[in-house]
């Protein structure tokens, strides 16, 4: 089983409480969650990728353990090695391109240096056709090309799977298309796993291997 997840948190506020209870298992390649905006996806991405941790349950990851609340045991993002692709890209602002791929492989605090050079950095600067940019800042890209710059940057770390918060969201429907596409092709070559959170029918129809429906926390429908 490549996702063996049970998970559950409270969010709490003074006014407002919001309760996930999410279970699911799933061997596809490409699963989608889907459900309107404020249903939990994002949240549930989070806790599987260890930016968040649950209140109790587990997350089996092609049979290993990630979380698992029974045993008091909790890996942390950088051991999941889980690639997470934010919805607005998260993109260092003070770095350009270049500097924003090469991110995940540098081995200190320091940020990698203006002229730094990997053959994986190269790589994806060539498959993604970012050479041409690649010493240009965040502000100076397209939405499109941001998101080749994080999709770049997530995958230059060589993930066991990765994690994406509606990636299409900020762009025109023209650009979804060809990104959709895109990013289907890689995926393919790579034959990476993939989650992606979505509330577009079209994303569903393009990556939905298996879709499991959220709702108010919960998991309404799965469909393999």
């Amino acid at each position: 089983m490549l996702w063996d997840v049970s998970l559950q948190k409270t969010y709490k506020s003074q006014q407002h409480q919001f309760d996930i209870d999410v279970s699911f298992q799933s061997n596809a390649s490409r699963l989608v969650l889907f459900g309107p905006s404020g249903a939990g996806k994002t949240q549930l991405l989070k806790m599987l990728s260890g930016l968040t941790t649950p209140d109790h349950g587990h997350i089996r990851f092609n049979h290993i353990d990630l979380f698992n609340s029974s045993e008091g045991m909790c890996t942390t993002p950088q051991e999941r090695a889980l690639a997470y692709v934010f919805q607005e890209y998260a993109l260092f602002p003070h770095l350009t391109v270049m500097q924003n791929i090469a991110f995940s492989l540098s081995k200190s605090w320091f940020n990698p240096a203006p002229q730094f050079s990997h053959p994986d950095v190269d790589n994806w600067l060539d498959k993604f056709e970012l050479r041409a940019l690649a010493h240009q800042y965040p502000h100076q890209l397209s939405g499109g090309q941001s998101q080749r710059v994080a999709l770049a940057r997530a995958l230059v770390m060589r993930p066991k799977a990765i994690l994406l918060d509606e990636p299409f969201s900020a762009l025109d429907e023209s650009l979804r298309q060809s990104l959709r596409q895109e990013l289907s092709q890689v995926q393919a070559q790579l034959n990476i796993p993939m989650i992606l959170i979505s509330h577009n029918p079209d994303d569903v129809a393009s990556f939905g291997d298996e879709i499991i429906e959220i709702s108010k926390g919960r998991v309404v429908k799965h469909t393999a």
